[in-house]
Parts: C-alpha cells; sequence; structure tokens
C-alpha cells in the first residue's frame, strides 16, 4: 500500500494538491517543488501549516537532510513555500496585475470586427448561433454516469484536468441550450464552486468545479495524478 500523504502546496503564485512520499528527504522535496512554484529550490523556505482551515505554522522544514517523516507530516496539512530571493524569480509578479495597462474595446467595435471569436461563430453557427436541438433527445444520447472518474480536454500541452463528474444535465446558464456535465477537478483549474449565476447544481471548493459539454471530456479510469517523486532530475 502506498504510504504518499495528501498535501496541499502553495506559494504566491500556485495552489495544488499532491501525493507525497514521507521517506525524501526535504532537499529531494524542494528540487520537486521548484517545477511547481517556479521558486529555485535553494531560494526555498518551506513552512508546515496545520491545515487550510487552521493556518498555524507547525514547524520549518529547515533541515535539507532530514525525512519529511521526521517532521510528522500527516494527511491535508499545508505546504507553504516562500521564496527568500523574489527579484530572481519574480515571484508574485505573475498574480500582480496592477502595473499592467488593460486594453478595452466596445461591444460595438468589437462586433464588427471580422477576426474576432464572436464572427467566427456566427459564420460557422456556433454555440448560441448553432441551431436549436431537441433537448430532449440529446439528453438520451448522453450516457455519463454521476460519480465516473475523466478527464477535461486542455487546449496546454501536457496539461491534463481530471477530476469526477458531479452532474449532468440542462442548465439556467447558456443561450445555446443542451446538456453540461458539471465536473469537480482534483486540483483548482475551475470556475466555480459549483454554482453558476447563484443556481447551485453541485457542492465542491471555490475553483474546483467546472461546466463542459460532453464532447470536451472522456469517462474512464483516470486517477488521480500523483507528485512523481522518483523522476530523474
Amino acid at each position: 500500500m502506498s504510504s504518499a500523504l495528501s498535501l496541499f502546496v502553495v506559494s504566491p503564485d500556485t495552489r495544488s494538491e499532491r501525493r507525497i512520499d514521507p521517506h525524501i528527504t526535504v532537499e529531494q522535496l524542494k528540487s520537486k517543488l521548484e517545477l511547481i512554484t517556479g521558486i529555485p529550490a535553494a531560494n526555498q523556505s518551506i513552512s508546515l501549516l496545520n491545515s487550510e482551515d487552521d493556518p498555524r505554522v507547525v514547524d520549518q522544514l529547515s533541515d535539507d537532510s532530514k525525512a519529511l517523516g521526521f517532521y510528522g507530516l500527516r494527511n491535508f496539512q499545508v505546504l507553504k513555500v516562500d521564496d527568500l530571493n523574489p527579484s530572481v524569480s519574480f515571484t508574485g509578479q505573475l498574480t500582480d496585475v496592477s502595473q499592467v495597462d488593460k486594453f478595452e474595446m466596445s461591444d460595438a467595435d468589437y462586433a464588427m470586427r471580422q477576426d474576432s471569436v464572436l464572427s467566427y461563430k456566427q459564420r460557422h453557427k456556433v454555440g448560441r448561433f448553432a441551431p436549436k436541438t431537441d433537448a430532449s433527445k440529446e439528453t438520451e444520447n448522453v450516457e455519463i454516469p454521476i460519480g465516473s472518474r475523466c478527464e477535461v480536454e486542455s487546449n496546454e500541452p501536457g496539461l491534463s484536468k481530471r477530476g469526477t463528474v458531479k452532474f449532468v444535465g440542462q442548465t439556467k446558464f447558456g443561450s445555446g441550450g443542451g446538456i453540461w456535465v458539471g465536473v469537480e477537478y482534483d486540483e483548482p483549474f475551475g470556475k466555480n464552486d459549483g454554482s453558476v449565476q447563484g443556481e447551485r447544481y453541485f457542492a465542491c471548493k471555490p475553483n474546483y468545479g467546472v461546466f463542459v459539454r460532453p464532447d470536451k471530456l472522456k469517462v474512464g479510469d483516470y486517477p488521480e495524478l500523483e507528485l512523481d517523486l522518483d523522476e530523474e532530475m
């Protein structure tokens, strides 16, 4: 049986849930967290917090030679990774948009553009411009059981968005009608907590929920991804 623990890893620019082997050393952990947080291993300061709901500092993982088990890690604790030299890795600047000039275009100007997504959808009758379908027939053709494991289509190469199906059916949002599938992601890749525009369809943590069309996901044996701690660096 695997001895890996489920821990939350948070940094100024990231947050994720990972499966981590308590037998590896702090030094090995830092080399893996560099890929996740973008913070160089030499600049990492790792604090162990009690939980997401109780952010008290339990210990500091300050000895690189110690195994993680030395610090008494438990499931669902939090590894908070701070950057001791943020000027080198630009930590925090990925989420700071205060210095970015915002480009704005009026709805009228956007509607006149021929190279826009809106124009493409109008020409090809996609989305809300698609011909109306018989929703009842569409429902009969969607066979996605609630509770199924799934993987959602991603536009980012190498990124697997896995989760659990929590809802299948029609919604009050979306002018095109048809069936939507509500998914609770394993990681915070989502856009909501299972509710949209004040209407709740299922419940999950904020930023873990998403609604997609049935053709945008695959149902099957998609276990939760683990942090590969045996990978050669």
